[in-house]
């Protein structure tokens, strides 16, 4: 009985904080002059990357791309189980929506989500040549991904979150959307090491992505950085 009523304090505890920090002021943004890279517009101490286009899908697709960055490896790390919904928001040409997919089923769902419309309609062609019926394709915006509350279990960004215009907003609806003790899985090049040939807005450390997470009611639950060029970090929301 002494423990339940321990618990149960916590949690009160835990929801009164989540509370206050919820009720205060989001980190703002700051107008910078841009580099040849970046968009002019600094959060967390960090310059926004400039978006990789739809023009530039083909280079999702290239053939060294499992070699380069283990793909494969992501996959174990993430440890998808039948039945879970995962959103893959910046999904680009679905290259890795499609190689989860069968990690979810039977019973499970993808959502291959992007923001540019021109990418939805190759991620759209790409899916049903793929006959994957389990990937579920949707456009969000520039500032929430626009799914269901308490909707996903797991919701993952590739190489996507550095390039966000308004991640304080993406990450306040990712939050919604994610049912409590959901994983939120950031896969960012590595800033740490210069010999990953990414171009340095493009990259993220470690530190700077648990900064960024660290204003929402997300725990840190592991990295992985087994991977060639990326590492994978990994939360989970609280409640």
């Amino acid at each position: 009985m002494k423990n339940i009523k321990i618990v149960g304090l916590f949690t009160l505890l835990l929801a009164v904080n989540l509370t206050m920090a919820q009720q205060a002021s989001p980190p703002g943004y700051v107008s910078v002059s841009g580099s040849i890279d970046g968009i002019g517009k600094c959060y967390m101490g960090r310059e926004i990357s400039g978006v990789m286009g739809w023009q530039g899908a083909s280079w999702l697709e290239r053939e060294k791309r499992e070699r380069e960055e283990r793909t494969d490896l992501l996959l174990d790390a993430l440890a998808l189980q039948p039945g879970m919904v995962v959103a893959d928001i910046g999904a680009g040409t679905g290259y890795l929506s499609r190689r989860m997919a069968p990690l979810v089923m039977p019973g499970g769902k993808i959502i291959a989500l992007d923001l540019q419309p021109e990418m939805v309609n190759i991620l759209q062609t790409g899916v049903k040549l793929s006959g994957l019926t389990q990937i579920e394709v949707k456009l969000g915006s520039v500032d929430n991904i626009k799914l269901p509350k308490n909707s996903i279990d797991v919701a993952i960004m590739v190489d996507v979150y550095h390039e966000l215009a308004y991640p304080y907003e993406i990450m306040s609806s990712i939050m919604q959307a994610l049912k409590p003790r959901g994983r939120i899985v950031f896969v960012e090049y590595k800033a740490e090491d210069v010999r990953v040939p990414i171009k340095p807005l493009h990259k993220m450390s470690e530190a700077q992505i648990k900064r960024e997470a660290s204003i929402f009611a997300l725990e840190w639950e592991r990295s992985v950085s087994s991977l060639p060029w990326q590492h994978v970090v990994i939360f989970r929301k609280l409640i």
